[in-house]
C-alpha cells in the first residue's frame, strides 16, 4: 500500500509517535510520501532520521490511504488537501480530544495489522461549500467541520439575515453564526451550545454565537437545503472562518452555503463506534466525585 502522511508541525516532543509510525510502515513494506512541511519539521525541529519517502506539496499526491498524525486540526488540514480525491483518511491522535483523529498511538500497531488484513471500515462525511464574491474565500471554499460568520473585533454584535431555500429563517443579532456539518457538531458549534449530531444524519446545524435574545436557539435542517446569509455590521465588515481559516469580508458580501458534491472518507476500526467515542471523550456517566 502507498500512504500519504500529514502531521502536526508544532510539537516536536510528540515526534516519537512519528518514529513508531515509520517503523510500522517499514515492517509492512509500505510506500510512503510525506507532506513537505511535515518532513522539514521532523528533520529540522525533531531531528529525526526519516526513511526514504517521496515529498509532495499541498494536494499534489496519490495514495491508497492518507495518514493524519496529530489532532483534529491536522485531520482538517489533510482533508482539505484530499478534497474530492476520494482517498480515505486515518487519523492518529497525538492531540487532546480527537473526534476525527481517534486512533491512539497505542493502537497503531493493531490498526495497521487490521488495515493490511482489510478489517476496517470507512465512514463518509458530508462537506459544506461556500459561494460568494470574495476571491480569497473561493480559493478554499470547502469545510468538513463548519463555516462560521463572526464579528471582526470587539465592537457591537452583527446582524445576520438567514434564508433557507429562499424562505426567511430569521435575522440573528449575535456575535456570529456557525453553520456546521454533523462532523463539526462536536467542534466549535458544541462549544457555543450547539447540538451533538450523529455523523450519518444528513443534516446541517445553525448555531448562533452569543445571541442578543435568549430565545434564539440552534436549529437543525436537512442538508439538501441552501442557506443564504446577508450580514450587516457597524464596522461594515465581518469574518468568515472555513474550518478555522478566516478572511475578512465587506458587509455587502452575500454568502451561500450548501452541501458539496463530494464526501470525505474517514477510516475507522470495526470496534470504534460514534457513541463509544462520545461517551469516552465527553466522559458521560463518569463519576468525578
Amino acid at each position: 500500500m502507498r500512504f500519504a502522511l500529514f502531521g502536526n508541525t508544532y510539537q516536536a516532543k510528540k515526534s516519537l509517535h512519528a518514529e513508531q509510525l515509520f517503523r510500522l510502515l517499514e515492517q509492512h513494506q509500505a510506500q510512503l510520501c510525506i507532506s513537505r512541511d511535515f518532513y522539514e519539521f521532523l528533520c529540522k525541529d525533531a531531528h529525526l532520521q526519516i526513511p526514504h519517502a517521496d515529498l509532495f506539496d499541498n494536494d499534489d499526491f496519490q495514495a491508497d490511504m492518507v495518514i493524519s498524525l496529530g489532532g483534529d486540526g491536522t485531520f482538517l488540514k489533510a482533508a482539505s488537501h484530499v478534497g474530492r480525491k476520494g482517498i480515505p483518511i486515518l487519523g492518529i491522535n497525538t492531540g487532546r480530544l480527537g473526534f476525527l483523529a481517534d486512533i491512539s498511538p497505542e493502537e497503531m500497531e493493531t490498526t495497521f495489522n487490521e488495515i493490511y488484513e482489510h478489517r476496517f471500515r470507512t465512514e463518509e462525511r458530508s462537506v459544506l461549500q461556500l459561494k460568494c464574491n470574495n476571491p480569497h474565500l473561493q480559493k478554499a471554499p470547502y469545510a468538513l467541520n463548519e463555516i462560521a460568520v463572526l464579528k471582526r473585533d470587539s465592537s457591537s454584535m452583527i446582524s445576520i439575515r438567514a434564508t433557507v431555500n429562499g424562505s426567511l429563517l430569521t435575522t440573528y443579532q449575535a456575535d456570529g453564526l456557525i453553520v456546521a456539518t454533523p462532523t463539526g457538531s462536536t467542534a466549535y458549534s458544541l462549544s457555543v451550545g450547539g447540538p451533538i449530531i450523529a455523523p450519518d444524519s444528513k443534516t446541517i446545524a445553525l448555531t448562533p454565537v452569543a445571541p442578543h435574545s435568549l430565545n434564539m436557539r440552534p436549529i437543525v435542517i436537512c442538508d439538501d437545503r441552501e442557506i443564504t446569509l446577508d450580514v450587516e455590521s457597524r464596522s461594515h465588515n465581518f469574518l468568515v472562518a472555513i474550518d478555522g481559516r478566516s478572511e475578512s469580508c465587506q458587509e455587502n458580501t452575500r454568502l451561500t452555503i450548501s452541501k458539496a458534491d463530494y464526501t470525505i472518507k474517514v477510516v475507522k476500526r470495526f470496534n470504534h463506534r460514534f457513541f463509544d467515542t462520545l461517551r469516552n471523550k465527553m466522559m458521560w456517566g463518569a463519576d468525578l466525585r
